[in-house]
């Protein structure tokens, strides 16, 4: 099972070269307020100094720190120290010009033997990225310990929990490394290493505090109480080394640190340990065996190594379905470009054939949020545009008087004893020409459709033309300009489709002969009703108008123009009603008198009336239907059928010329970068899945 600590610091080098974390690794975070003794505790582990110390906030970058145990009597060979073969018993073979050695990855295969040179680097890269005033970086050093001396573990040291901001530190200091702590130790796969030092009260422990917020239950919590020795006179650990305080559930370890005089006094690691070993042999000899650094060091080892088992199904199957993704994402972003003037002409037939399956409905991609396409065109057709014209009203925007004004005027000065047919045809065109606009613009929805298909056959069946902006743009570019061509000629013939109907009022379409024939029955049916109901004391012959001047305020200018005897019932009561101001009428000039908005019609005008509205509704009807049927087919022909023919023909003939080609085929910054990032990401997952399928089964138990 020793051999689980190096597969997973493998596999955290595989990944730190991706620069991500994508992948939730098992690992150790150490937790604590600033200056609880983190470091130390770390140092302690290495046994050698080699972390930033001091007061106030030293650690203001995530450190990584991989220790890697190895013989003390190999000499360093060549090979990779994670390689499994340079592993036998859980030991590394490896020698090195001196006992311990360190490497770091942002300075590549550089090897430190200096540990204060290891601490000066540390010093440096944290003022490269943090600067050098207290700021801090969620950008972690990567540092790797070979060593005799320490048992294989992977350990994060995170910057301290503090409070108020110091120096050119952010307001929100406070927030900003609760963040970064969060981010890491919130990783399920992460063993929570909370350190409080043991003169503070554990209960105002900010570390378990956080713990607690990301492990309730304290499952991969381990506490690490610091600064045993430097608890107040008559007072002990006791109790909360016992677990009596907080309980744990991976247990409670108390250590003792060196003091920042013993660390500026030079003194040893090794003398430190042996010192604590002594003072929890006279203070707490009951739990000197449960407690101290060394037993911190195996305590973690076990830890990490029991965790790492129980992670590593997990992590293989995640890394297995993340490489199936990453595959397919490297697939959907293309091969780079060899044959410029085949793969143009190829994407810019693509790209033809699936706008004209897409108005067939023969797509490979069927949107089913939304109708798109020959779909839509037809909604068009039929819902839009046939609802509208089944909208208009035939006789809609003519009154009653504008009726009877067509009539008097088509008559001219002669009174008329029919219904002139020319009022008619006047009327007629003026309803029929009403339908020329929601024609037109159904020409103008269908054209928007046609351009909208464009952006959808971008997005969803050529994806290929997203790699290449300029491409794309172009094509867009001559799809519309021949859009935009059409759609003049389109609207003509629209224009021309109602403009023939104005042209020749055909009052012999058999449809509207028989609508007349109908109609005349049903008005003399009427006529007759009409004369039955008269009153018997009124002789027929004898129902006069009334004299030219009567109603001033009602329809003077109107009664005396009219043919007399077809007035009918009405005009007795009207007669009846004004047969005192008649000879008043006559003083009254006729040019003065205006035509009346609103009047009651005489029992002639209103049959005139109504023969000219059912004639005009009748025969609007059946232009109706012909614009109905005519209009689609003519924006079929002209616009859609039209543009389908010639779109791969203008296609290639604009785009696919040699001049062109380096141009349209640039592919967009991002797209290569981002193909290079998916490449390096799927090789990292398939080194990681190798490196995970290298271990047997017999190394978990």
């Amino acid at each position: 099972m020793e051999a689980l600590i190096p597969v997973i610091n493998k596999l955290q080098d595989v990944f730190n070269t991706v620069g991500t974390d994508i992948i939730q690794l098992p690992q150790i975070a150490v937790v604590g307020t600033q200056s609880s003794g983190k470091s130390s505790v770390l140092e302690s582990l290495v046994g050698r100094d080699l972390l930033p110390r001091g007061t106030g906030i030293v650690t203001r970058r995530p450190l990584i720190l991989q220790l890697v145990h190895v013989d003390a009597d190999d000499r360093r060979k060549t090979g990779d120290e994670n390689d499994p073969n340079a592993w036998k018993n859980g030991r590394l073979y490896k020698g090195v010009d001196g006992e311990e050695w360190a490497k770091f990855l942002h300075t590549k295969n550089k090897i430190y033997t200096d540990f204060d040179e290891i601490r000066q680097e540390i010093e440096n890269e944290t003022e490269r990225i943090s600067g050098n005033n207290k700021g801090i970086s969620d950008e972690p050093i990567h540092l790797k310990v070979f060593s005799p001396n320490v048992v294989n573990l992977t350990l994060v040291d995170l910057p301290g929990i503090t409070k108020v901001p110091v120096g050119d530190q952010p307001k929100d200091i406070e927030l900003l490394i609760r963040e970064l702590i969060l981010k890491y130790i919130s990783n399920p796969n992460c063993i929570i290493l909370a350190v409080t030092a043991a003169n503070t009260d554990m209960a105002t422990s900010e570390a378990l505090k956080v713990a607690r917020e990301v492990d309730p239950d304290g499952r991969r919590t381990l506490a690490v109480v610091t600064k045993l020795d430097l608890m107040d006179a008559g007072t002990d650990a006791m109790d909360v080394l016992m677990g009596r305080v907080i309980p744990v559930k991976l247990g409670l370890i108390g250590v003792v640190n060196r003091s920042q005089l013993d660390i500026n006094n030079k003194k040893s690691v090794a003398d430190s340990i042996r010192d604590e070993y002594a003072f929890l042999q006279k203070k707490y000899p009951s739990l000197a065996n449960r407690n101290g650094t060394k037993y911190l060091a195996r305590t973690l080892n076990r830890l990490l190594m029991h965790h790492i088992r129980d992670c590593l199904p997990e992590l293989k199957t995640r890394i297995n379905v993340l490489a199936a993704q990453y595959q397919s994402l490297l697939g959907s972003y293309g091969e780079p470009v060899d044959d410029k003037s085949a793969t143009l002409l190829q994407l810019i037939t693509k790209f033809a054939t699936e706008y004209c399956n897409t108005i067939e409905g023969t797509a490979k991609y069927i949107e089913t949020a939304e109708l798109c396409g020959g779909a839509r065109i037809c909604y068009i057709f039929h819902e839009t545009f046939g609802r509208t014209l089944e909208s208009v009203d035939p006789l809609g925007g003519l009154t009653t008087i504008d009726v009877l004004t067509a009539i008097r005027n088509a008559t001219g000065p002669r009174p008329a004893l029919f219904v002139p047919e020319i009022s008619f045809e006047l009327l007629v065109k003026r309803q029929v020409k009403r339908l020329e606009e929601p024609s037109l613009r159904c020409v103008e929805l269908v054209h928007e459709e046609m351009q909208r298909i464009i952006q959808h056959c971008s997005n969803y069946s050529t994806q290929e033309l997203l790699r290449f902006p300029k491409l794309h743009d172009a094509i867009v570019e001559v799809v519309t300009s021949l859009l935009r061509k059409r759609l003049p000629v389109t609207n003509e013939m629209v224009h021309n489709l109602v403009a023939i109907e104005l042209a020749y009022i055909n009052t012999k379409h058999p449809d509207f002969a028989d609508a007349c024939g109908l109609m005349n029955n049903n008005i003399e049916e009427q006529r007759r009703n009409r004369m039955r109901d008269l009153p018997s004391a009124v002789p027929r012959d004898k129902t006069g108008g009334a004299p030219p001047g009567e109603q001033e305020g009602g329809t003077g200018t109107w009664r005396g123009m009219l043919k007399k005897g077809e007035d009918g019932q009405g005009d007795d009561r009207s007669k009846q009603q004004s047969s005192g101001s008649t000879q008043k009428g006559h003083a009254v000039n006729l040019l003065d008198v205006p035509v009346p908005v609103t009047r009651k019609l005489s029992a002639r005008e209103q049959r005139d009336c109504e023969v000219i509205e059912r004639l005009i509704k009748s025969y609007f009807l059946i232009v109706r239907k012909n614009i109905q049927d005519s209009v689609p087919k003519a924006v079929m022909h002209f616009l859609v059928n039209h543009v389908k023919d010639s779109l791969q023909s203008e296609l290639v003939g604009q785009l696919y010329k040699s001049a062109l080609l380096d141009d349209l085929l640039t592919e967009s910054e991002d797209m290569a970068q981002r193909r290079n990032e998916a490449a390096d990401m799927l090789k990292a997952l398939q080194k990681a899945s190798q490196v995970i399928a290298e271990i047997r089964e017999t190394h978990l138990w």
